[in-house]
């Protein structure tokens, strides 16, 4: 059952960096034939005007960190199953998962923390 569930959550998380990522990949890249995504400042999406605007948008923040959360999960449950596919002892399958947590808890909570934190850096730089 708890296999099940995690797998389900694998899945989610998969479709979820499916939406957010096609998302990034039309703001960032497609700008030009998708103008509905128009960055505010004009021109490249990797402009200094363009991306201070984004980080001061809540929006951007809030979906920089459920893929973040996504990503992380998805990735490291999939390393997860490729070590235990090795059929590890019991001591180190119940270490790759404790490690893989604290990984992914540790990465989540730097990413986030920058994605909270980038509107008042933006702001000191001027922008």
């Amino acid at each position: 059952m708890r296999d099940r569930t995690l797998w389900t959550w694998h899945i989610i998380a998969g479709l979820v960096i499916l939406v957010f990522l096609g998302l990034h990949m039309t703001i960032m890249h497609l700008n030009s034939t998708f103008p509905t995504f128009n960055n505010p400042a004009g021109g490249e999406a990797e402009s200094w005007v363009n991306v201070a605007w984004r980080m001061k948008s809540l929006f951007f923040a809030v979906t920089y960190v459920v893929m973040l959360g996504a990503a992380l999960y998805h990735g490291l449950y999939g390393l997860r199953n490729i070590l235990l596919e090795l059929n590890p002892g019991t001591g180190l399958r119940r270490t790759i998962n404790v490690a893989l947590s604290a990984l992914g808890l540790v990465l989540f909570a730097f990413g986030a923390w920058v994605a909270v934190a980038a509107p008042g850096a933006v702001s000191r730089m001027g922008g």
